[in-house]
């Protein structure tokens, strides 16, 4: 097997991963996958004392980072944003001289509660995905990254077994192409989320129940 053309870095956040079906299985899913460093924030640093020199040369190491993490409040659980408050210094991350980690690619990988038909402008949310991620779109695009179009799961709460295990089978084949470079992001550009009809068929086949 030759060597992956991109190194992942998964940042995962869950509060309360034993109460979790969705998140647990997305993380299994990769977390065994060459080239891909799986690191657990809340496991590490349980009193949120993050070690910033430590993720610093984390993220310069790899190529791709992905923010994995419930869907909570419109953002994301609390050590996430602790860790962009701390470890993307000025200077470092952006601003002068801030050029560490130009020129990688973020994507973020979330559940949500609600279904898919409420994130749209009529929906329950009246914002679309897309739209409600605009704030770590722009975090990446100022610490200028290039922000790949989310993996959503929708509908955690109420999703069945084998929907569980098919989003874990789309998550693992997406990671894998955007590692080794074979996926192009645009396929997504107008969709949204990255795991939609055209990608999901293109890397598992037509019979893909997307």
């Amino acid at each position: 097997m030759s060597a992956p053309a991109l190194s992942v870095l998964v940042l995962f956040a869950h509060p309360a991963l034993e109460k979790s079906r969705v998140n647990l299985e997305l993380g299994e899913a990769v977390a065994d996958m060459p080239g891909v460093t799986f690191c657990d924030l809340y496991e590490l640093y349980p009193a949120f004392d993050i070690r910033v020199e430590e993720q610093q040369r984390l993220l310069t190491e790899h190529d791709l980072i992905v923010l994995q993490h419930p869907f909570y409040w419109y953002s994301s659980p609390a050590i996430l944003k602790e860790y962009q408050d701390l470890v993307l210094q000025h200077g470092w991350a952006y601003g002068t001289g801030g050029t560490a980690l130009q020129g990688k690619r973020m994507m973020q990988v979330i559940t949500t509660g609600g279904s898919e038909s409420a994130y749209t402008e009529d929906g329950l949310n009246r914002y679309t995905i897309r739209e409600l991620l605009r704030p770590f779109e722009r975090t990446a695009r100022l610490c200028g990254m290039d922000y790949l179009p989310p993996f959503v799961a929708f509908g955690s709460l109420r999703m069945n077994a084998d929907d569980i295990t098919r989003h874990g089978r789309e998550y693992r084949a997406i990671l894998e192409a955007l590692r080794d470079d074979r996926l192009d992001p645009s396929l997504a550009e107008d969709q949204p989320r990255i795991n939609c009809g055209p990608v999901v068929r293109s890397l598992l086949g037509e019979a893909a129940d997307v």
